[in-house]
């Protein structure tokens, strides 16, 4: 047993439709009485190729002890599935730098006597795994007939640290104040970040994907509410699927804190538009 990022379902949301299912080639979940499942450790990687494609946002990735997952023995079930699942596959260990993965099954199918599909094709990034998050585009192209802009914008951030696992719920700059909790790759993808969203209010940033130990993100947030006594909580992520766990974390803190607070969720598109804004029951 080691502690390591894994898939974690939750019973209550998911309604059992399988869609996650052709998602997850490893075969690690399986619907049993009208519920996905977490059928065996070993066979999950924890990377989350499933999460984008639940409708009711039922999957998560949590931090916990959990059975060493196992290469050999996933691909075991990819090759029963077909060279496109074995594709699929490859490409999202590729697309998530595993390399060490990627070689094991490389072999296995060497082993076996499978044939191997071709490098362009493993590595290429629009073959990719189903992860959004993951996936390469480049539309700077689009970019090329917008105006320069001219002059120096003015920065609305006004304190430090501004990452979750650093910023103290204690801090001055928390209490009674409205705070933006938002995914890393937010302030990137949207222009006026600063001006439009940030301006006056306190920052928090995480990824839930990559971060570790997100149950001190829990703990933090409700702290925030419980002691610091924010006055709203802004959760601002990015349109990938695996940006959603952001906004789980703050409303799983919303539910165990002892005080009420407004929630709004911010969604931004990967070219920086904003998709949706809505106030969170």
């Amino acid at each position: 047993m080691t502690k390591r990022k894994i898939i974690k379902i939750n019973e209550e949301k998911c309604n059992g439709c399988g869609a996650c299912i052709p998602n997850c080639p490893e075969g690690a979940i399986q619907v049993i009485d009208g519920k996905a499942w977490l059928i065996s450790d070993i066979f999950c990687d924890g990377l989350g190729a499933c999460m984008g494609h639940c409708p009711q946002d039922a999957i998560t990735t949590e931090e916990r002890e959990a059975e060493t997952y196992n290469e050999k023995k996933a691909m075991e079930n990819i090759i029963k599935a077909g060279n496109k699942t074995i594709l699929a596959h490859l490409n999202h260990l590729k697309d998530h730098g595993e390399n060490h993965y990627l070689k094991q099954a490389l072999e296995v199918l060497k082993e076996k006597n499978i044939t191997v599909p071709s490098k362009e094709e493993t590595i290429t990034p629009h073959h990719a795994c189903g992860c959004p998050g993951a996936k390469m585009m480049d539309f700077s192209a689009e970019k090329k007939q917008e105006k320069t802009e001219q002059g120096a914008r003015i920065s609305h951030l006004g304190q430090w640290p501004v990452q979750l696992h650093l910023v103290p719920p204690n801090a001055p700059y928390f209490h009674r104040n409205n705070v933006l909790l938002v995914a890393d790759c937010v302030a990137y993808a949207l222009a006026d970040f600063h001006k439009d969203y940030l301006q006056g209010k306190s920052l928090a940033i995480a990824c839930p994907k990559l971060d570790t130990n997100l149950d001190s993100y829990l703990q933090k947030l409700t702290a925030l509410i419980n002691d610091a006594h924010i006055a709203s909580l802004t959760v601002m992520t990015m349109e990938v699927s695996c940006c959603r766990g952001l906004l789980s974390l703050a409303q799983q803190a919303a539910s165990q804190a002892s005080k009420k607070i407004p929630i709004k969720s911010i969604v931004v598109g990967i070219k920086g538009t904003i998709i949706k804004e809505e106030t969170i029951p």
